[in-house]
């Protein structure tokens, strides 16, 4: 009889101290989050009181997100629900991006080989005239969304330049979603480091993707050259935190590029020697965001990976939940000025939504 294995969730003997804060060391930012449920947002308030947390960005402010275990929909909606209701009853204390037309393109929906450039410039001044402080384009596009020939639209197809100099004229930064974590791009087996991930989501899997990982980054990259006048900020590290080398050639190519941390502490954690390194250096370029449901552990593990050197700790999964962690990681210790501009003083310079 073969003996049990017990190796896949081993007891670990560490005896280490925990340090983590009950709020940030300064105000706090999170440029990139979602409204998950439509939360009472005096609740909401009191929770990012305790936190620290000074202003909620919602990247999709005319949408309702629905989160599914496996996925997410976005339903599209006027964005004057958001605005309404959280913006303008809260000052400072909330702002909102636009999907602007995009949020009409499900997975799969055409879009219309004339006019859709345009039209969705359009929204997009329309949207930030009513308060929206900047785009959100996700990662349909490159990966889902098709012309009328039924071609997967690429990230830098022409049809969309309207839309990149619109928000160049506006003033306003384009927060993009491309690609995904690399592992997401190989087969799905016991080798993959996204194994445990992908068995609990398996419509993240990008194996199908019509473009590799690393021509969607090609295609994204040559948007940012052929648009300097706009700004953009790269979500999640840019999408390549397992190769911080990249993402610092890319900001050193890229004056009008900026990235976020947004659900990326797990890649970033692993490897804190260069990720403290690469943070510090590029401390002004660096936004902080979660991507995660607003909740205090959840922001408070943020501040810990951040704020101090504590050593093999859990994090929660994409979606926020405990226990699902594929590997711990260390605290960075970053220094107070490099804190200072990651938790607030970045996101400030370059959205213009109304500080708290």
């Amino acid at each position: 009889m073969t003996a049990k294995d017990d190796t896949q969730n081993p007891e670990i003997m560490l005896k280490l101290e925990s340090h983590v804060p009950e709020r940030a060391l300064f105000p706090v930012v999170d440029a990139h989050n979602h409204l998950f449920t439509e939360e009472d947002p005096g609740t909401m308030i009191a929770m990012m009181d305790a936190a620290g947390v000074e202003t909620f960005i919602n990247l999709t402010g005319n949408t309702a997100f629905t989160f599914v275990q496996s996925g997410y929909t976005y339903t599209p909606r006027d964005i004057g629900w958001f605005i309404d209701r959280y913006v303008s009853a809260y000052p400072g204390r909330f702002a909102c991006f636009t999907m602007s037309e995009f949020a009409n393109c499900m997975e799969g929906t055409l879009i219309e080989d004339n006019g859709f450039g345009e039209r969705a410039a359009r929204r997009l001044e329309d949207d930030v005239h009513r308060g929206a402080c900047g785009l959100k384009i996700t990662k349909e596009l490159g990966m889902r969304y098709r012309d009328l020939k039924g071609d997967t639209i690429p990230v830098n197809d022409p049809r969309l330049d309207p839309v990149w100099a619109k928000a160049a004229e506006l003033g306003i930064p384009v927060l993009i979603h491309t690609s995904d974590p690399a592992a997401f791009f190989l087969p799905d087996n016991e080798k993959n480091e996204h194994h445990s991930t992908l068995l609990r989501a398996p419509d993240w899997s990008c194996a199908a993707s019509p473009f590799s990982k690393e021509e969607l980054l090609d295609q994204r990259d040559e948007l940012l050259s052929a648009h300097r006048a706009t700004t953009f900020i790269c979500a999640h590290v840019a999408n390549y935190p397992e190769d911080l080398s990249y993402v610092d050639g890319l900001l050193e190519e890229h004056p009008n590029v900026y990235i976020d941390i947004a659900a990326r502490i797990d890649e970033l954690g692993r490897q804190p020697y260069s990720a403290r390194d690469f943070l510090t250096k590029r401390r002004d370029r660096v936004l902080f965001g979660t991507d995660m449901p607003a909740r205090a552990d959840i922001y408070r593990t943020y501040f810990r990976f951040l704020e101090t050197r504590d050593e093999y700790f859990a994090y929660p999964d994409y979606v926020g939940v405990w226990g699902h962690q594929r590997w711990m990681i260390y605290g960075l210790g970053l220094e107070r000025d490099t804190l200072r501009k990651i938790y607030r003083d970045n996101a400030r310079r370059i959205i213009p939504f109304s500080a708290a």
